[in-house]
């Protein structure tokens, strides 16, 4: 006879993976718009003020063009996120109202074509059409959307949400490089806006990595070859047009 226990379950390896797919998958799109939201911030406006600073040792048209940079591209940044998250959930709103008209004009050829799905899966057409029917009996659109479109209809993307997130995590990652370049000393301060965007960068590249589960190391390099490249041509375009308005 078998021994039952009767203390707390044993934790598996799986307990901490995410079962909630509507948390799990908001979770990971705020997070893909703020790192994404942090990057442009750091880069775009450090390129911007470098490639000023190259050209002209003033102050006035470095925080000019700093503050332009800054606050266009946090517009830009939460407008495009908004359109593109909007009409994600457009097409997913649009998908939705389609299954729900097809399961209220054929259900039968719905159950039959939700059948043909597991079976194409593996399951023989008896364990198929078991399916089928118990998923049905449970949650039809549920059901069909899961194995045909691969949504969740609980999962509802949120325009404003990730708008709201890219454009702050852009103003957020746009502060450190205006610091850089207004407090130091003229001779100092492209060498400090370069070290302070990398070493955010290399934060922001690993940061994202390790909080999607991933490895840091391809990613963070990627980030810095990247930023590293943007701020040299940039410098590089502000000192030859600098020199030759001079």
């Amino acid at each position: 006879m078998s021994e039952q226990s009767n203390g707390p379950a044993e934790h598996t390896p799986h307990d901490a993976e995410p079962h909630d797919r509507g948390a799990f998958s908001d979770g990971l799109n705020k997070l893909r718009a703020g790192v994404l939201g942090a990057n442009d911030g750091i880069v775009s406006v450090a390129a911007v003020v470098v490639g000023v600073a190259g050209a002209t040792s003033a102050l006035g048209p470095i925080i000019t063009a700093g503050a332009a940079a800054v606050v266009g591209g946090a517009i830009s940044m939460a407008l495009g996120e908004y359109v593109s998250v909007a009409s994600a959930r457009d097409s997913q709103t649009a998908l939705v109202a389609k299954e729900k008209r097809e399961l209220a004009e054929m259900p039968e050829q719905e159950l039959a074509e939700l059948a043909g799905i597991y079976q194409a899966k593996g399951l023989t057409p008896e364990t198929a059409q078991r399916v089928a029917v118990e998923l049905t009996a449970h949650d039809a659109l549920g059901a069909h959307l899961e194995a045909e479109l691969h949504i969740d209809e609980n999962e509802v993307l949120k325009p404003w949400q990730a708008a709201v997130a890219s454009g702050v995590a852009f103003l957020a990652g746009a502060v450190l490089p205006m610091l850089a370049i207004l407090l130091p000393p003229p001779e100092l301060r492209i060498p400090i806006t370069f070290i302070a965007t990398l070493a955010a960068l290399g934060i922001t590249g690993a940061l994202g990595a390790v909080l999607g589960k991933s490895p840091w190391l391809r990613p963070t390099v990627r980030v810095l070859v990247g930023g590293a490249l943007a701020l040299a041509v940039t410098f590089g375009i502000g000192a030859l047009l600098g020199t030759q308005i001079a």
